[in-house]
């Protein structure tokens, strides 16, 4: 207390002295003059004992400069393609960018994009996920033992946040690879107080396939392609140290669509024929985010947000007449509407009263709005009456919709939680999640404890306990494992109840000389009122509203995890292994019996290795191994004749069917083919003058095993019957180019 006098010196820096009188908490920002030029130099790092010092149980973060330096499938660098290399996670089908987590759905998931639920994450109908790499800044799975704050989802968070841009340089990044162009830019508007970033990628299918087409004589008329877009943007301004404001969006669009035209002439009269056919779906995301420093032991931020998910199914036809300066047109729409909108208000604060507590808080409100499928069929006649056309002006006109009407919710959650050192080994987080969700005059409750413990065996070693309890108040009514976008997203009802479940994890964690962790985890999970369509029903099935076509039961998984990463050296990575078991119950499907969930894996092996010895190239290699996943196949096949009886007048007429049965004993009885590939990748660096420039060039399944993409039935060369494995991705050589600057 009293006058001081301060000086901050560092090696390589002009001297800074000042002269203070400390009567109360001061904050000093020092920006040195340095006293010789050097080459810029950065450093990455997270505290080396993190793992084994934390509460956080089952989470798992990856810096991104480990995503560009891994294969890459196309020359697109996929988030969600890495996270499946991580033990506990599933992949989908071949190739595909879903993920299923301790025996959840892909609906179990809260994927959050700077803190906003994205509900459709898949480009090229799950090929490639939506998440542009140069637009994020960290990416973190959270696989069990939840924190309070989190909530809404029963199987895992995957939290991503986006680059928040340069406040003091312009730097720029061009990547063009076999399929797509990324671009990215970032730097200041206002130097040291605002800044932007701006990602965004197209791809160019459609324009490699129309010179295609147009070259087929056949193909006159026709145009067919698919591409998709996406854009990230966020702004950040600084009004003082304490204050700051955020506003960040994200926009995405896939596109498939065909044409076509033709014309002709006959009788003095000019006919054409107009069909345009598509599916569009994709997302839109703005976030406004204000950040606060109440004080120096009390933050805030406030959020308020907007998501939407579409997906339009369109067919349009028209069949056009003219005659003599006449012209009449026959318009033919079917358009099918489905997605989900949210409109969101959240405040979070976080308090540190002293070193030993952090406590954060919040609450949160949604506004939700579902449209589970409608249907629009028109039917129209425009344009001039020709009278000399027979049937010309008669014709029905018809403007409907139909379908699931539309359903509007309310969500609110309010949560806290302690994360408190009882004694220098012992470390608890406590919280409680609360949650009321409100649809069709329907209210349905939740209260959640979640608890999680650490205690320090050794300075390097530590186990943990975490319990967790979770409700979900929407379900993904899906009949496919491909990841196309019809598939719809639905809230609970006065029929269908809120799932839940209850997550018990425990495990050793262990640092070796700061360059290598080691983790050893076990989980049960407990999960009730899963839904599941009923047998021979689908979403292609429009009879019955949504309610009438989907069972409600329970499921169960339990496993080990097994982890080791090496962070520092040439070689970095990690490898990890999963035993697992996963199992559905329903009342009316599989004679009620037990079955194993369709991404039950038993055994599941994922590497990730990077060799870099200098600043010239570095190599990447993936394995993956898998156990197949059940699938539903007969037993055996019995043919019933069935005999149909018509009238007509005094004569009767039978008509033999013969049909065929399969018997099948349960559901997902059999297993697929075991799934293993091998992804090689290599980058070659080039300082330039201006900037640098990056050559990938990635070999995806390098040793050309094909995975089963699908089984089908099929005949041997004695004309017995048989099962035949199929896959279609043999090895897939990729090169791209980036530019920086």
């Amino acid at each position: 207390k009293g006058d001081i006098d301060l000086v901050c010196s560092y090696v390589g820096y002009k001297s800074y002295r000042i002269q203070i009188n400390l009567d109360s908490d001061i904050e000093i920002n020092i920006q040195k003059a340095p006293v010789i030029e050097l080459e810029e130099v950065k450093v990455y790092a997270n505290s080396p004992d993190q793992n084994i010092r934390s509460t956080e149980i089952s989470m798992i973060e990856i810096p991104v400069k480990e995503f560009t330096a891994l294969p890459v499938l196309l020359g697109e660098v996929d988030i969600i393609k890495t996270i499946q290399l991580l033990p506990g996670v599933q992949s989908g089908s071949e190739g595909k960018s879903g993920f299923y987590v301790r025996g959840g759905g892909a609906d179990q998931n809260l994927i959050l994009l700077d803190g906003v639920p994205v509900y459709n994450v898949s480009h090229l109908f799950g090929f490639f996920s939506i998440f542009n790499s140069n637009a994020v800044k960290n990416v973190k799975l959270i696989k069990g033992g939840f924190p309070a704050r989190y909530g809404g989802r029963l199987s895992s968070v995957l939290d991503i946040r986006m680059n928040e841009g340069n406040m003091r340089e312009f730097h720029g990044k061009v990547s063009a690879g076999i399929i797509s162009t990324n671009v990215f830019v970032e730097g200041p508007i206002i130097k040291d107080k605002t800044s932007f970033v701006i990602t965004g990628r197209r791809t160019y299918l459609d324009l490699l396939v129309k010179p295609i087409i147009r070259a087929i004589p056949e193909a006159a008329g026709i145009d067919l392609g698919y591409y998709f877009y996406d854009l990230n943007a966020k702004i950040s301004h600084k009004f003082s140290e304490k204050s700051k404001l955020y506003f960040s969006t994200y926009n995405g669009t896939d596109n498939l669509y065909f044409k076509d035209e033709y014309e002709w002439i006959h009788d003095d009269y000019l006919y054409g024929n107009y069909l345009s056919q598509g599916i569009k779906w994709g997302n839109l995301i703005g976030v406004l985010r204000w950040n606060y420093l109440i004080s120096n032991k009390l933050f805030s931020n406030t959020t308020v947000s907007y998501t939407k998910y579409n997906y339009i199914k369109y067919n349009n036809y028209v069949f056009s007449i003219g005659y003599q300066g006449k012209e009449q047109e026959r318009i033919y729409n079917d358009d099918i509407n489905s997605g989900i909108k949210d409109w969101t208000g959240k405040v979070d604060f976080d308090y540190l009263p002293n070193p030993n507590h952090y406590v954060r808080f919040g609450a949160n409100y949604t506004y939700h709005t579902f449209i589970p499928a409608i249907s629009v069929l028109q039917k129209k006649l425009e344009g001039d009456k020709i009278e000399s056309l027979e049937d010309s002006v008669e014709f029905e006109q018809i403007d409907t919709t139909f379908g699931n009407k539309l359903i509007y919710a309310n969500e609110i959650f309010a949560y806290i939680e302690d994360d408190f050192q009882i004694t220098d080994n012992l470390k608890v987080n406590i919280g409680l999640h609360s949650s009321v969700f409100l649809v069709d005059n329907k209210t349905y409750t939740s209260i959640e404890p979640r608890v999680a413990f650490r205690y320090l065996l050794t300075k390097r070693l530590s186990t943990k306990v975490a319990y967790s309890k979770m409700s979900q108040y929407i379900h993904l009514l899906t009949d496919s494992n491909i990841g196309l976008p019809s598939d719809l997203w639905i809230p609970v009802s006065k029929k269908v109840k809120p799932m839940s479940s209850v997550q018990y994890a425990g495990g050793l964690f262990y640092n070796h000389i700061d360059k290598y962790e080691f983790s050893v985890e076990a989980f049960y999970k407990d999960m009730l009122n899963p839904i599941e369509y009923k047998e021979g029903k689908g979403i292609g099935d429009i009879s019955d509203d949504w309610e009438e076509k989907v069972e409600i039961g329970k499921a169960w998984a339990y496993g080990y995890e097994f982890f080791v990463r090496k962070n520092s050296g040439k070689f970095t990575g990690w490898a990890g292994y999963t035993l697992s078991w996963s199992m559905r119950q329903f009342e009316n499907i599989s004679f009620g019996k037990a079955f194993p969930f369709k991404y039950d894996r038993r055994h599941d092996i994922g590497i990730a290795i990077i060799y870099k010895s200098n600043e010239k190239y570095d190599v990447g290699l993936t394995f993956v191994f898998g156990t197949g996943y059940p699938v539903t196949l007969a037993q055996e096949q019995y043919t019933s004749i069935f005999t149909n009886i018509s009238e007509a007048g005094y004569m009767e007429y039978f008509y033999y069917d013969y049909n065929s049965i399969d018997n099948i004993e349960h559901r997902n009885n059999y297993l697929m083919p075991n799934y293993h590939r091998l992804d090689w990748g290599f980058n070659r660096y080039y300082n330039l003058d201006w900037g640098k420039l990056t050559l990938n060039f990635a070999l995806y399944n390098a040793y050309i095993h094909m995975n089963s993409l699908f089984v089908t039935k099929g005949y041997d060369r004695n004309g017995n019957k048989k099962f035949y494995s199929v896959g279609i991705f043999p090895i897939i050589p990729s090169l791209s180019a980036i530019i920086e600057f």
